[in-house]
C-alpha cells in the first residue's frame, strides 16, 4: 500500500512540474528565434550582389553596443548603411531581453535590410567586460563570422554605438577604391611608456570568459616579466583591417596570432594592443600599416581614461580633420543633427545617408528622402565633398615618404 501511494504521489508531482515547465517554456521569449527571423536562412548576401561586384570596394562592419545603447545603435546603423557592405550587430548579453527584442525587430521590420539581406545580428552575444579581453574575443568572433558569410569584402571596420560617420558610404567607397587592398589602418607605437609597468607586467583575469554573471576584472598579485619572444605595441582599439590580415588573424598558417591571443587574454585593455602587436611582429604584414585609426577623437589634457564627449563646438574641427568617423557621442546630441543635415544629407534620423542607390522623393526639397532601395541606382556612386576631403587625407597618409616613415619600428 505504501509503495502504491509513493508511486501515485511521484507521478502527480512529476506531472505538476512537467506542466509548470511546459507553461514557462511556452511563454518565455527565445531571442535567438527572433534574431534568426531577421537573417536570411542561407546567411549570404543575394548572389546578384556577391557575383556582380557592382561597387569597387566593400566593407564589413562590426557595430557593438551595450545595455542602454539601443537608440544610439539604430541611429548609427541607419547612418552607416549601404547595400554594398556587410553589417554585423553585437548587442552584449548584459542588455535586457526587451533591448534584444527591439534590435531584432528593427532589423526584421526594415524593408531595405530584408531586401538586400546584409544586416545581421549575433544570435549568441558575448558577455563583455570593460578593459577585459572579452571585447577582443567579440571582435575576432565577428571577423570569423563575416569571413564565413562573404569572403569578398575588402576591409573590416569595428565601431561602437557611440561612433558616428562624418562621410557617406558612397564617399568612403569612392575614396578607398583607389587604395591597395592590403593596407591596414591601425594606429600603433612601440613606445609604451607608463603602459609597460601598468599593462605589460600586471596579470589580470576577466570573469566574463567563464562566469555567467558580469563582474569587473580582478588582478593577480604576482607580476610577469616583459616578453622577449615578441615586441609589444599599443594604439587605438578602432581599426580598419584588410581582409587578408583578417584571414591571417583567424586562419593564419603561422602561430603568432594564437600565441599573442593567449598572452593578451591576461592583458588589461587588450583591444588597444593585440592587433598592433600581431601586425608589427609579422614579417608579411608589418609594412602594410597606415599609422592612423581614421577617427576624430578629442582627449582632455592630460588625457583621462575616456575621450571627451563631442558636441556642437567640435563640428568644425571634425570636418577639417577629413576623417570618416568620430566618437564619442551622447544619444541625440545636437551636433548629430547637423552632421546628418550637412555631411550625410539625411533629412531625418530614420532615413539613410545620401547615396546613388537610394530612391528619392519627387519633391524639390534640398535634402530629399533616402528611404528605399532604387534598383536603377544599384552600383551607382555619388560621392560629395566628404569623399574629396577623405581622398586627400588618404593620399597624404599613403604617399611616401610619409607612409614608410610611420611603419612599425
Amino acid at each position: 500500500m505504501g509503495l502504491k501511494l509513493f508511486l501515485i504521489s511521484f507521478i502527480l508531482i512529476s506531472l505538476f512540474f512537467t506542466m509548470l515547465y511546459i507553461s514557462t517554456y511556452s511563454t518565455s521569449f527565445d531571442i535567438n528565434i527572433l534574431n534568426q527571423s531577421s537573417i536570411p536562412t542561407t546567411l549570404l548576401i543575394p548572389k546578384s550582389i556577391n557575383n556582380s561586384r557592382p561597387y569597387p570596394v566593400s566593407f564589413a562592419y562590426l557595430i557593438s553596443a551595450s545595455k542602454g545603447d539601443t537608440a544610439k545603435l539604430k541611429r548609427t546603423i541607419q547612418a552607416l548603411y549601404h547595400p554594398g557592405n556587410l553589417y554585423l550587430i553585437h548587442l552584449e548579453r548584459e542588455a535586457t531581453e526587451d533591448e534584444h527584442r527591439e534590435i531584432a525587430r528593427f532589423v526584421r521590420d526594415n524593408h531595405v535590410f530584408q531586401l538586400v539581406g546584409n544586416v545581421m545580428i549575433v544570435g549568441k552575444p558575448n558577455r563583455v567586460t570593460y578593459r577585459g579581453p572579452t571585447m577582443l574575443a567579440t571582435t575576432l568572433h565577428a571577423m570569423s563570422m563575416l569571413l564565413r558569410i562573404d569572403a569578398q569584402w575588402d576591409w573590416f571596420i569595428n565601431l561602437s554605438a557611440s561612433d558616428y560617420p562624418l562621410v557617406t558610404q558612397d564617399d568612403l567607397i569612392s575614396a578607398f577604391s583607389v587604395l591597395p587592398r592590403h593596407l591596414n589602418f591601425i594606429q600603433h607605437s612601440s613606445r609604451l611608456g607608463w603602459k609597460l609597468n601598468k599593462r605589460g607586467k600586471p596579470i589580470m583575469i576577466d570573469p566574463g570568459l567563464y562566469s555567467s554573471n558580469k563582474s569587473d576584472i580582478w588582478w593577480v598579485i604576482k607580476q610577469r616579466t616583459l616578453p622577449t619572444a615578441f615586441k609589444l605595441y599599443t594604439g587605438s582599439a578602432w581599426t580598419i583591417l584588410s581582409r587578408s590580415f583578417a584571414e591571417y588573424c583567424i586562419m593564419g598558417y603561422e602561430n603568432l596570432p594564437r600565441t599573442l591571443l593567449l598572452y593578451y587574454t591576461n592583458f588589461v585593455s587588450s583591444p588597444e594592443g593585440y592587433f598592433q602587436t600581431v601586425i608589427c611582429n609579422s614579417k608579411e604584414y608589418k609594412n602594410t600599416t597606415v599609422n592612423h585609426d581614421l577617427h576624430y577623437i578629442s582627449w582632455d589634457t592630460p588625457p583621462k581614461q575616456h575621450p571627451r564627449l563631442l558636441g556642437p563646438r567640435d563640428y568644425r574641427k571634425m570636418v577639417l580633420s577629413s576623417r570618416p568617423f568620430a566618437r564619442k557621442f551622447k544619444h541625440n546630441n545636437g551636433v548629430l543633427d547637423r552632421i546628418d543635415h550637412e555631411l550625410l544629407k539625411r533629412s531625418h534620423p530614420t532615413h539613410f545617408s545620401h547615396g546613388g542607390w537610394c530612391l528619392k522623393s519627387d519633391d524639390d526639397d534640398k535634402h530629399q528622402k533616402c528611404s528605399r532601395f532604387h534598383n536603377d541606382g544599384f552600383g551607382v556612386l555619388k560621392p560629395g565633398a566628404g569623399g574629396r576631403r577623405l581622398a586627400t587625407l588618404l593620399k597624404k597618409l599613403t604617399s611616401n615618404p610619409n607612409f614608410s616613415r610611420h611603419q612599425c619600428r
